[in-house]
């Protein structure tokens, strides 16, 4: 009876002996390959593309849901963000040129018109496409986990050094690969004399009868500003922006980060002399105080509001800190006239007092996760709210750290839309392609294609491409020329072109390089006055409005180069440079005005003809040149004529000159017909029509 149980007592010790003496600590770790924290839309995004990839990958969300920040923001419930259903195209990839919120994936319907059919979506609608988003593509999302400490782990593996995350419970995450996806979400503050009396965007009452008849403050000029201005504007006796800079308008800069019209009501009252306006100044130097009246009064006071349940505030008052007696700030309702700027120049501005002043001002990212080992820079830029990353997004001096969506606008801030949904789902797709040559060996995706269908491919994507076009200026398409052929890589980002052969594991050869890019000109045109626009394509280069340019280069440039390009440029100066002129419709196909210019660009760097002819015309070079156009080389003599589309092949069965063997098979069953054609629209004349 015994022995088995002194059996089973050394199986026992055996098996305790087996397990190290940290056995607890490493139950609570948990290992991935990649943790992608947050599950914002940026998160999502690379979810998406970490899965389709087959990785080890885990995103990790501090709340209950995706997308838990439009649970509260913007405060009033719209969302800015475009959402046209409409566009008379059946093209997926056209129609998110114009679909602002969804994300990418490989389903067509998978999209935020299937939740809101408004242009401007409520802000609720967001959180539930993104769960929908997440349960449909089921992404690897673990919610309730508050990560509050990250670190680089002390032992450096081969491939890098990884990162360990600490949740609220104590919990280890460890990776190897760590992608911070959580957006901007902790106030934009400034501290002055009486900050303490200002509310802030992120609690202040939405209900707009709460300013029923007050004079309301508010500090910023940004949409957070007049959204809420707008809220109350029917309310509010007047109404009040200060900030250091005037309002910049979308519609002016094309930076859809700046004021929309959808918010801008309040420049109507303020022009058309309704009690509102816009006043600039500093804001470090400025202080709010209160009225004179002494604290008991006001204490006794505030005690009678209470037991009426209706509470009523002093009149707060703009001044400068310069004026206060006091520096510290505790005895702002001790002030006197000669504290107040009214009293050294009558006509000040802001004289009159208010019954709210509201601070909003926007976001910043939370550094305070990051310890020393793993925290990013700040940017040089955005007034230093958000990190710095590479041109990579790669965090600067964290290696293996990179920085997605609205954290890494400090790249193009203010000058493209990486900052937004509808860019930073592109510039995602790019940091996963890095990560795939990175960790896996798997290079930048191409498309080879022979030189006498580049026109017809560049066509294709200038007209319909989404990327290059929500995200001007800094991701391009890069064509590698190979002599008769070429390698098309769809949208790099171009301050990396120094990297680029590290970045994408493709080599340059001896022929150059061509950059095709989206951007818009420089010549600073009153957006709607006459003269705006450029038509006569003999002058695209003075074009103003968002068009496609060509970069050709023999070699790649350098980090100099890209540091010394002439301001304004996405590029350095190139070899050789054309602009297609812009058009009102944003349809690049005309075939004098866009297709010829194009062509004769493309012959100008390629030192070929790359005209097309017709099968009597081949004919006839072979007969009378030694070297026939390329057209008729690739084509002509390989027995192609014509490259084949459906329409052509059926109407030359039906007029029975197909030869035997060939009228079996249609060119959609033609081995020897690339699929990439067939995707370019298979167009190689100078006049091209393209249908979408």
């Amino acid at each position: 009876m015994d022995s088995p149980i002194l059996l089973l007592l050394a199986l026992l010790v055996a098996l305790v002996q087996c397990f190290p003496d940290d056995y607890h600590s490493h139950n609570s770790t948990r290992h991935h390959d990649y943790c992608v924290l947050g599950a914002g839309p940026a998160g999502l995004q690379m979810g998406h593309f970490l899965s389709k990839s087959q990785r080890d990958y885990i995103i990790l969300e501090r709340n209950s849901g995706p997308g838990s920040f439009f649970n509260i923001y913007p405060r009033h419930r719209k969302l800015i963000s475009i959402n046209k259903i409409y566009t008379g195209r059946r093209n997926r990839e056209f129609n998110l040129r114009h679909d602002w919120n969804s994300l990418l994936s490989d389903r067509p319907d998978l999209l935020l018109q299937r939740v809101s059919r408004e242009l401007y979506p409520d802000a609720d609608s967001f959180p539930r496409y993104l769960s929908m988003y997440v349960k449909e593509l089921g992404l690897k999302v673990q919610y309730g986990v508050d990560i509050g400490k990250i670190r680089a782990s002390e032992t450096e593996s081969p491939r890098g050094r990884g990162y360990i995350l600490t949740d609220q419970r104590g919990l280890d995450y460890t990776c190897r690969v760590l992608l911070v996806s959580t957006g901007l979400w902790d106030p934009q503050k400034v501290q002055f004399e009486g900050s303490d009396l200002v509310e802030g965007y992120e609690s202040i009452p939405v209900d707009p009868e709460e300013y029923k008849d007050q004079a309301v403050l508010i500090l910023g000029k940004g949409n957070s500003a007049f959204e809420t201005a707008q809220s109350i504007l029917g309310r509010a006796s007047r109404i009040h922006l200060y900030s250091p800079s005037p309002v910049r308008l979308a519609w002016q800069t094309h930076y859809v980060g700046d004021l929309r019209a959808v918010n801008n009501e309040l420049l109507d009252t303020y022009q058309l002399k309704s009690l509102d306006g816009l006043v600039e100044g500093g804001l470090e130097d400025i202080a709010i105080v209160r009225n004179g009246e002494d604290e008991k009064k006001r204490s006794g006071r505030k005690k009678k509001c209470r037991s009426s349940g209706k509470e009523k505030r002093g009149k707060l008052f703009l001044t400068l800190s310069e004026l206060l007696d006091s520096s510290d700030g505790k005895n702002s309702s001790k002030v006197t006239a000669t504290n107040l700027p009214v009293y050294h120049n009558d006509n000040f501005s802001l004289r009159q007092p208010y019954d709210r002043v509201i601070r909003c001002l926007g976001f910043r990212f939370n550094f305070s996760i990051f310890d020393g080992s793993a925290r990013p820079p700040s940017s040089e830029g955005a007034r230093g709210r958000l990190p710095g990353v590479t041109a990579w997004y790669e965090g600067r001096g964290t290696p293996d750290l990179f920085v997605l969506g609205t954290a890494a606008h400090s790249r193009d801030y203010r000058s493209s839309a990486g900052g937004f949904v509808h860019g930073f789902r592109y510039t995602v797709r790019a940091v996963h392609r890095v990560l795939e040559l990175r960790y896996h060996s798997n290079s930048w995706p191409s498309i080879k294609l022979s030189i006498s269908q580049l026109q017809s491919w560049l066509l294709r994507r200038v007209n319909e491409a989404s990327g290059p076009y929500q995200m001007f200026g800094v991701l391009g398409d890069i064509i590698l020329l190979r002599g008769s052929h070429c390698e098309y890589l769809e949208e790099f980002p171009l301050q990396a072109l120094p990297q680029f052969s590290s970045l994408s594991g493709h080599q340059l050869s001896k022929h150059g390089l061509l950059v095709l890019v989206l951007q818009y000109g420089l010549n600073r045109t009153d957006s709607l006055g006459p003269g705006r626009a450029e038509s006569e394509w003999t002058r695209a280069w003075r074009s103003n409005f968002l068009h496609p340019v060509l970069y050709y280069y023999d070699k790649l440039p350098t980090e100099r180069d890209m540091r010394h390009r002439p301001v304004g440029w996405p590029l350095p100066r190139p070899k050789a440079v054309h602009h297609m002129i812009e058009d009102f419709l944003t349809e690049w196909d005309g075939p004098i005005s866009h297709s010829q210019p194009l062509r004769r660009f493309l012959e100008h760097c390629l030192h070929t003809d790359l005209r097309a002819f017709y099968a009597e015309s081949c004919f006839r070079f072979s007969l009378t040149n030694r070297k026939p156009p390329l057209f008729c080389r690739q084509g002509y003599l390989r027995k192609h004529g014509v490259v084949r589309n459906r329409q052509l092949w059926q109407h030359a069965h039906e007029a029975g000159l197909m030869p035997g063997g060939q009228d079996s098979a249609s060119p959609d069953t033609d081995p020897a017909f690339p699929d990439y054609l067939t995707r370019a629209g298979a167009s190689v004349s100078s006049a091209i029509n393209l249908d979408f």
